[in-house]
């Protein structure tokens, strides 16, 4: 583990306790919020005006509460932090599970379920270990208790699905995005930079499920050979989302080019590992989508990488012109990029570079964009027009 030191570990209580794998979850208790350093816009870069709120450990994912504007916060390591942004400061959650920390693994993404105003229920996902060194992603579903404005418990936390375990440390995906009607859960599987397991319908890696709010295979899944599955094919998704109409979609990393934002449809498979826009690691060839048509194609693609982190469809007023777009956090080369969306087709629109990695990005109810960078030290930052 990294041992540099930022504002959030400076403040930080002593380490989660680890919980077992049976689902068993502890946490620290009581920790003490602090106010982070007064915001102040200290540059403009692009569109934008940029204010800085403090930084994270290797931050991988964000959501904000509904009803209070508190964003959550997830570190890779196993801690969940939350930043108000009503008055600055910082407050620490209790009762995250174990994580299998390493590689790409550890902590992932965060989400409120549609009913959270009267069920109170979150979702995370993470990263466990499993028999022979073995891991793969877990979700699980608990009750968020804040009895004070400065900490927050997760309660009875338990897992309700599980990714099949394999070897490695890479790839597990694990993004969460639910129906516009608030029905169900759809759930990125990576395929664990194992390749052909995403072909391969009697594993549910390389693929997205979708499931009831309780863990279990909705009805009316497209695909017999495995109740859980919607659509597969796919090889490392960091975005899921739906857009204003409804449509699902995905942005992934292909291999060495050949990134892709996919429109999501039921029971397709979208190719991975037989084509590709990109080729191998090594310099090997990957046929092009274009050569198997019975696969579904990429809506838009990159050669080179954007190396994607994150994804949200902008609805707000701030940036009128982007209402309807897919803003992409992008990594290599840093940066956001627009794609402008045109029912099921899609296109880059802009692109706009920025110093550090970008590993997410959410919306704000005002329509400003809150972006988290990548890695130590990773800025959390509040996006507004500059003119």
């Amino acid at each position: 583990m990294d041992t540099k030191i930022t504002l959030a570990a400076l403040i930080a209580p002593a380490a989660l306790a680890l919980a077992s794998c049976n689902s068993e979850t502890t946490g620290d208790g009581g920790a003490e919020a602090v106010s982070t350093p007064a915001p102040s816009t200290t540059e403009t870069v692009g569109p934008f005006a940029v204010s800085e709120h403090g930084s994270f450990d290797e931050p991988w994912a964000a959501a904000f509460e509904p009803g209070t504007g508190n964003l959550f916060i997830t570190e890779k390591a196993g801690t969940v932090k939350f930043y108000q942004t009503a008055n600055g400061r910082l407050g620490f959650v209790s009762g995250v599970p174990e994580v299998d920390y390493g590689g790409q693994g550890g902590l992932g993404d965060i989400a409120f379920a549609p009913d959270y105003a009267g069920s109170k229920a979150i979702y995370l996902t993470w990263a466990e270990a499993g028999d022979g060194n073995t891991r793969g992603a877990a979700l699980g579903r608990g009750t968020l208790v804040c009895e004070d404005h400065d900490s927050c418990d997760i309660r009875d936390l338990r897992v309700i699905w599980r990714q099949d375990k394999t070897t490695g440390r890479g790839h597990y995906s694990h993004r969460i995005a639910f129906s516009p009607d608030g029905q169900y859960l759809y759930l990125a599987s990576g395929e664990r930079q194992k390749m052909q397991p995403a072909q391969d319908l009697s594993n549910n890696l390389g693929t997205i499920v979708r499931l009831n709010l309780d863990g279990t295979p909705a009805s009316g899944n497209p695909l017999s050979a495995n109740p859980q599955v919607w659509s597969y094919g796919h090889r490392n998704i960091l975005g899921l989302e739906f857009d204003a109409q409804g449509q699902l979609w995905d942005v992934e990393h292909g291999p060495r080019g050949g990134d892709e934002l996919n429109l999501v449809k039921s029971g397709a498979n979208y190719g991975w590992p037989v084509v590709s826009n990109g080729i191998h690691y090594d310099g090997g060839a990957i046929p092009d989508h274009s050569t198997r048509p019975e696969f579904a194609a990429p809506a838009e693609s990159w050669v080179p990488v954007i190396a994607p982190g994150d994804m949200t469809f902008y609805r707000g007023a701030m940036f009128a012109d982007w209402r309807g777009d897919a803003i992409i956090a992008a990594m290599k080369p840093a940066g956001l990029v627009r794609v402008s969306i045109s029912g099921e087709a899609a296109s880059e629109a802009q692109r706009i570079p920025f110093d550090n990695r970008i590993r997410a990005v959410v919306e704000a109810s005002d329509g400003a964009l809150w972006v988290l960078e990548d890695g130590d030290d990773g800025r959390l930052l509040r996006l507004t027009p500059a003119n």
